[in-house]
């Protein structure tokens, strides 16, 4: 069937959307760059445009680009745009722009207003909006191209900044700073509605191991005092502790393909991801052996994408796309449940369980 000049506008307009797509995150990282969500907050969740102005740092010849800025993120849902009554004498009604829930999550106020900056992703968000992402994923084609036995790059990360990530993340102090921010910001995320939602999931725990779990920053050391909790991470991570770290959580330093340290329960949040099926299974195998002999069963939790867990078309849609970010710049993938069940057959383990709490990721509980 032919199509109409209707339908031939409208798949241009697709494209044009597809296209210039990544001008929705670069308009996202200016947003948190000039303070825009932590503005509105502090004028109570709602700002005209006046009061935005005089708050940002903005240069005068520029400031009519901000309402063009705040009106592509109003209409893409990040910020909410609302016009405001028509004065009577006569003047033309302006607009006033309130926070979302998305842009609640950008939020890191130092002001005293706001205390719990467990929500705050700014940090997350900045990182993976990075020119170090793009420029990688601009070259996703040519790596694609290469025959693997001629490649010498294994990403499109490599290929473009000539190291892998993490070892692009050893070299490079600045960034490694705006990585382990980032990760740290999605621990408080994440251990919030853990601690909140799944408080059952710890009964009977006694000791835990978060493998890879960085600085240790999680809210559940104050949630779960009678939990004995440690942290194995690289010898360069544990050596990099200040001195006044949380004396609640032990730092051990280890690679997790040779040995997990034994605990009740393991606990692998946004890990798995990183790697491929081969080297998950290997890490599986580590943790069964960690939790083989502990009574009552030992288990393994696991915070991660499951691809199609929801029905929602917006959270299959991110978590398609963190699987397309994870081509560009690590080894790794997210998984499709039936993917997951190969892997955890081939580490050895016989049940699990999926509970889609996450939103696009899932909390997987596993044991032997």
């Amino acid at each position: 069937m032919a199509s109409t000049g209707a339908d031939l506008m409208n798949a241009q307009a697709e494209l044009w959307c597809h296209t210039f797509g990544y001008l929705k995150s670069m308009a996202l990282q200016c947003a948190i760059k000039l303070g825009i969500p932590n503005a509105i907050h502090r004028c109570g969740g709602s700002a005209s445009m006046p009061e935005l102005l005089a708050a940002l740092p903005v240069a005068a010849s520029k400031r009519p680009c901000i309402s063009r800025i705040m009106t592509f993120l109003s209409a893409s849902g990040v910020f909410r745009q609302e016009s405001t009554p028509v004065p009577s004498n006569g003047e033309i009604a302006g607009v006033r722009y309130s926070l979302t829930a998305a842009s609640r999550l950008l939020v890191d106020d130092d002001d005293g207003i706001r205390s719990d900056r467990s929500t705050c992703l700014s940090g997350l968000m900045l990182l993976c909006s990075s020119p170090l992402y793009f420029s990688s994923s601009q070259s996703l084609a040519e790596w694609l191209k290469e025959d693997d036995e001629d490649a010498v790059a294994e990403t499109p990360f490599m290929m473009v900044q000539g190291a892998s990530y993490y070892g692009f993340v050893s070299g490079d102090v600045e960034f490694a700073a705006c990585v382990n921010e980032a990760m740290a910001s999605d621990s408080r995320f994440v251990a919030e509605v853990l601690v909140r939602e799944c408080g059952p999931v710890f009964t009977g725990v006694t000791s835990l191991v978060d493998v890879g779990g960085g600085d240790g920053t999680t809210a559940m050391a104050r949630a779960f005092p009678q939990v004995r909790r440690s942290v194995l991470e690289l010898p360069h991570v544990v050596d990099a502790m200040p001195a006044d770290s949380d004396s609640a959580v032990e730092f051990i330093a280890g690679d997790m393909m040779e040995f997990i340290p034994p605990a009740d329960c393991i606990l692998l949040k946004f890990v798995l991801h990183n790697w491929s099926d081969e080297d998950c299974v290997r890490i599986l195998k580590r943790c069964k052996e960690a939790i083989s002999t502990r009574e009552p069963k030992g288990k393994v939790l696991i915070i991660d994408v499951v691809i199609g867990s929801s029905p929602s078309k917006h959270i299959l849609e991110a978590q398609l796309l963190l699987d397309l970010c994870m081509m560009v710049i690590l080894p790794g993938k997210q998984r499709e449940e039936e993917k997951w069940h190969k892997v955890f057959i081939d580490a050895g383990f016989t049940e699990y369980k999926i509970s889609p709490v996450f939103g696009t990721r899932s909390l997987i509980e596993l044991y032997p």
